[in-house]
């Protein structure tokens, strides 16, 4: 295992040139690509997920909420 600063360089070549780049194309067809490219969740991970982030924000928020009204209290009962 090497490290970053001891790195071996030896088997770099130094005529290595990066590949061009490829032709522009237009925006649709590279969304296109890139979509094709995306591993789309299975309706059951999906539905836990969504399940799972629905709880969590509620859970939140009534946290939340639960320390907003106690310390609204709480000055309530400081500042009468």
């Amino acid at each position: 295992m090497t490290s970053p600063i001891s790195e071996d360089t030896s088997t770099k070549s130094p005529d290595t040139t990066p590949a061009e780049p490829a032709a522009p194309r237009g925006f649709l067809p590279a969304t296109v690509d890139e979509l094709k490219l995306v591993v789309w969740p299975s309706r059951q991970q999906l539905f836990s997920e969504s399940i799972a982030v629905i709880l969590m924000v509620s859970l939140s928020a009534a946290g939340i909420a639960a320390v907003s009204r106690f310390f609204g209290w709480a000055s309530s009962q400081v500042f009468r």
